[in-house]
C-alpha cells in the first residue's frame, strides 16, 4: 500500500513538471523603452518559462510589459538552485534592466510555487521593495510544504532548494520573520485542492499587515493556477490595485 501510494504521488507530481529542454527558449517581445507597467514572471521548481505562456499572453493583451528570467538549474534549466541564490540573480537582472531603462515604471512580480518564494526573498531580504510595487504569488508554500519531503527523498541529492521548501527548514523560518515591507502589496492566491503546496502552506500571516492578503479559490490544482480563468480574474484585480496610484 505504501509503495502504491508513493507511485501515485510521484505520478501526480510528474504531471506538473515541464522537462522540455527547449522550454527556456522564448522570444523577447517587450519594448522596455515604453514600459510603464512592467510585470516579471517567475516559474516554479523543475519547470521552465514555457509554463508561463498563457499568463504572459493574457498580460500582454492587457497592455502590461511582461518578461521572465532564465533561472537555470540542473543542465542549465528546471529551476533547481537554492531560493536565495535565485533571488540574488533576480536582483541583478532587475537592477541592470532599470539601469538601462530608468524610465520604466514600478515593478510587479508574479511567482508560481517556488517562484513566489524567490520573489518574496528578493523583496523582503534583498532590497527589492525599492523597485517592486506588488508581489502576487500562486500556490506558493510560504510556510513550506509536506510534499517537499517526497522531493527530498527523490530529488534532494542534487537540488538543495528541496530542503529549503520543507515546513521545518531554517530558510522558511527565517523568511517568515519580521513584517513584509509596508509599501509593497503582497497577495497569496491559493487553493485547498492544491496537493503540491498543500493547505495551509500558502496562507500568509496577515495580522497587523494591511498590505498582505490571502485569496482562496476552490477546485484549482497546482498547475492550473497559471491558466484558470478564475485565477486570471483575481490577478487582474490585484494588478489594478497595485497600480492604482498611477
Amino acid at each position: 500500500m505504501q509503495y502504491r501510494k508513493l507511485r501515485c504521488q510521484l505520478k501526480y507530481l510528474a504531471s506538473y513538471l515541464d522537462l522540455d529542454p527547449r522550454g527556456n527558449q522564448v522570444v523577447r517581445r517587450t519594448d522596455f523603452k515604453r514600459c510603464p507597467r512592467p510585470v516579471l514572471l517567475l516559474h516554479g521548481f523543475f519547470s521552465t518559462r514555457r509554463v508561463l505562456e498563457v499568463l504572459e499572453h493574457r498580460l500582454r493583451r492587457e497592455g502590461y510589459c511582461v518578461w521572465s528570467i532564465h533561472l537555470g538549474g540542473t543542465m542549465d534549466r528546471f529551476n533547481t538552485h537554492r531560493i536565495d541564490e535565485l533571488a540574488r540573480k533576480v536582483r541583478g537582472k532587475v537592477d541592470r534592466l532599470y539601469e538601462r531603462h530608468p524610465e520604466m515604471g514600478p515593478l510587479t512580480i508574479i511567482g508560481h510555487s517556488k517562484g513566489g518564494l524567490i520573489g518574496t526573498y528578493y523583496v523582503k531580504r534583498l532590497g527589492g521593495d525599492a523597485r517592486v510595487r506588488s508581489l502576487i504569488t500562486l500556490g506558493t508554500p510560504h510556510r513550506g510544504t509536506r510534499m517537499a519531503y517526497l522531493g527530498c527523498a527523490t530529488l534532494g541529492w542534487f537540488s538543495r532548494s528541496m530542503w529549503q521548501l520543507t515546513p521545518v527548514s531554517p530558510f522558511i523560518k527565517r523568511l517568515g520573520e519580521g513584517a513584509f515591507p509596508r509599501h509593497v502589496r503582497l497577495t497569496s492566491i491559493y487553493s485547498r485542492d492544491d496537493v503540491i503546496a498543500t493547505y495551509p502552506s500558502s496562507v500568509l500571516d496577515v495580522d497587523g499587515q494591511p498590505n498582505v492578503f490571502n485569496v482562496e479559490l476552490s477546485g484549482v490544482p497546482h498547475g492550473e493556477l497559471l491558466t484558470r480563468r478564475a485565477v486570471w480574474e483575481v490577478i487582474q484585480r490585484e494588478l489594478a490595485l497595485g497600480y492604482a496610484d498611477d
